[in-house]
């Protein structure tokens, strides 16, 4: 804003001095000078609007940066959910695996406890003959 301010009035400075030096046989030194003041303010608002424009450029690639890096998160948060279902289906079916172990392994240790109960029956009834 001061820079804005500071140029309007170099611009002014400037329209003025170059009225007393260059007379114009068809403008008095009042539209001389009034034309020096439009030509200054549009100076000023077309640097204004060149300014603004870079601006919203620049807002305009933030802004792409942003949603590719959102975009770029999701896909890694999709990616890491894959993972996580992966590893679920895995934990799942290796409990599955370890449970059907367990069954197998407690059905074999009940039949060769009942083997064992059997023989110790039948050692017994011998004795007892």
């Amino acid at each position: 804003m001061k820079t804005t301010i500071a140029l309007s009035a170099l611009m002014l400075s400037v329209a003025v001095l170059a009225t007393g030096c260059n007379k114009n046989d068809n403008m008095g030194p009042a539209q001389e000078a009034g034309a020096a003041v439009d030509n200054a303010g549009r100076a000023v608002a077309e640097e204004t609007r060149e300014g603004v424009a870079a601006a919203d450029a620049a807002a305009e690639r933030a802004g792409d940066r942003i949603d590719a890096a959102g975009d770029r998160a999701a896909a890694a948060a999709d990616r890491a959910g894959d993972r996580i279902d992966n590893a679920t289906a895995e934990v799942r079916q290796e409990s599955r695996e370890a449970a059907a172990e367990a069954k197998d392994a407690a059905s074999d240790a009940t039949a060769a406890a009942g083997r064992s109960v059997e023989r110790a029956g039948e050692k017994m009834q011998d004795a007892s003959k």
